[in-house]
């Protein structure tokens, strides 16, 4: 090498030095960001102990989803009496509560929504003093968490009654108070909301002696912060003032959220100050109790659609001023839960033999012993090249009180999914869902011109008559049709009564 090219080769290194050291430098602060981001988040989140679950649990294998139970608590420790006024040392109930159900294949999701005053059995719970409380039957479901009288209230027995409710393994737990819920709204940057007419401070405080300001105009609005919270816990002044009227709304809202979080983008832009005010805004379980794991969850949802993400209430009735569970309704939503099969009967275990074995089952006596078509008339064609498979069905039907008014063939015959079609006469979509409990699985269309079902091949033929199954495979359709999607109209189904 001559001694030119060495003095060049002497500059390029004395040039690249500075390169390296600025490179090495941003890779450093790079790291130690993020090393400091996580230190942060997992800094931000409390857990609750884990020794007072039950050591009696349903089986962890028993389903492939998972089930998260969310907790809103009304708690005033802690700063939350600021929001929602009261006694500062009222320790709280659950306010709010439901079992957030995903599918596992990840694209499915239900939320169901158990009213505070639902009549349940409390199991044995751990109290302060390290033994554990009897077993109360007939006790309001929201009495779990207060169980021992606990400034942080109990959520594990919370979770003993979920499960000794559902018969449903709860995988994680998360409780969230007045402060964490009005933080996560003002970071999202608020939530989309609808009010089905004007509110006055005293429908969200009825002891006030005089009707006070209008808080709320009816239609849509976006809130945050404590506007949000006082929109989710109002009762009183719309519908009949009842806790099932507001959960209806509570659904819309979580609903709205959701659709809010999907639309701003999974970025972490977005997702970093999401994920710092969620942290700060919840108490979990253990296994949930790390950064990595919050945000393995969380990004676990994301290819869940809006239209497959449901909100149910259990399915329930008055009981004096309390509310009871209806059986068996309930009992089969929780078997298709446990099944990994949505509210409509279709397979989401994300897997293609289960589909397949669970597709060709019988329809269960217990599932469909109560339907009656009351002399409903319905045309009945074959979809497949299975012959024989419409005369087994209008047999089915006539066995329920419909009448069939036709039988033949499909214009095609290659049907794999069962479809009813209804048209818009009066009480034609309640006798198609009706219709539809003797075809788990199968598709309702509108639109038509009366009711009529194409047998596809997921119809397994029967003798017309039904064969007992270890389970239902879809929920009854009275209790389907009051499902709510994230997709929903946000003015839609917001109270009863």
């Amino acid at each position: 090498m001559t001694r030119t090219s060495k003095a060049r080769a002497r500059r390029r290194k004395r040039r690249l030095r500075p390169v390296l050291v600025v490179g090495l430098s941003f890779l450093v602060l790079v790291t130690a960001g993020a090393g400091w981001l996580y230190l942060r988040l997992n800094g931000n989140i409390d857990t609750f102990s884990s020794d007072g679950v039950s050591k009696n649990r349903p089986d962890a294998d028993a389903s492939k989803g998972e089930n998260v139970l969310v907790i809103g608590t009304d708690a005033r420790t802690d700063g939350n009496s600021a929001l929602g006024g009261g006694d500062k040392s009222d320790i709280g109930r659950s306010d709010t509560a439901f079992l957030l159900h995903v599918y596992a294949d990840h694209r499915h999701a239900v939320g169901v929504s158990i009213p505070r005053d639902t009549l349940v059995t409390i199991p044995p719970c751990k109290l302060p003093d390290g033994s554990w409380s009897a077993t109360r039957n007939d006790t309001m479901f929201n009495a779990a968490y207060s169980t021992g009288e606990t400034a942080k209230g109990n959520p594990a027995c919370t979770q003993n009654t979920v499960e000794k409710l559902t018969g449903l393994r709860v995988d994680h737990t998360v409780v969230v108070d007045f402060k964490g819920f009005s933080k996560l709204t003002e970071v999202v940057g608020g939530v989309k909301v609808c009010l089905p007419n004007d509110i006055y401070e005293n429908d969200l405080n009825p002891h006030r002696a005089a009707q006070g300001d209008r808080i709320f105009t009816k239609g849509v609005q976006t809130v945050s912060g404590q506007r949000a919270l006082d929109y989710v816990r109002i009762r009183h002044g719309i519908g009949d003032g009842s806790d099932i009227g507001r959960i209806k709304r509570q659904q819309a809202f979580v609903s709205s959220l959701i659709k809010k979080i999907k639309d701003d983008g999974f970025t972490p832009t977005r997702l970093l100050p999401l994920a710092d005010a969620a942290t700060k805004s919840m108490t979990v379980d253990s296994g949930l109790g790390t950064a990595d794991k919050l945000l393995s969850f969380a990004m676990s949802m994301k290819n869940v659609d809006l239209h497959n993400t449901k909100f149910i209430t259990v399915p329930w009735k008055y009981q004096g001023n309390r509310v009871a569970v209806v059986q068996p309704d309930a009992d089969a939503l929780w078997a298709s839960l446990k099944d990994d099969r949505t509210l409509d009967g279709k397979d989401a275990s994300g897997g293609k033999a289960a589909g397949a074995a669970a597709s060709s089952a019988a329809p269960s006596a217990d599932a469909t012993e109560d339907v009656d078509g009351d002399g409903a008339s319905v045309a009945v064609y074959n979809g497949t090249r299975t012959s024989g498979l419409a005369g087994d069905a209008a047999e089915l039907l006539t066995g329920h009180g419909f009448t069939v008014t036709t039988t033949g063939n499909a214009a095609t015959q290659d049907h794999t999914t069962t479809t009813i079609t209804y048209g818009g006469g009066s009480g034609e979509k309640a006798e198609a869902q009706a219709l539809a409990r003797l075809f788990p699985g199968a598709e309702l269309v509108g639109g038509g011109t009366g009711l009529s079902v194409v047998v596809g091949s997921d119809h397994a033929p029967t003798g017309g008559t039904q064969t007992a199954s270890p389970a239902p495979t879809a929920v009854p359709s009275g209790v389907a049709a009051e499902a709510r999607s994230a997709d929903d109209d946000l003015c839609s189904h917001l109270s009863y009564g």
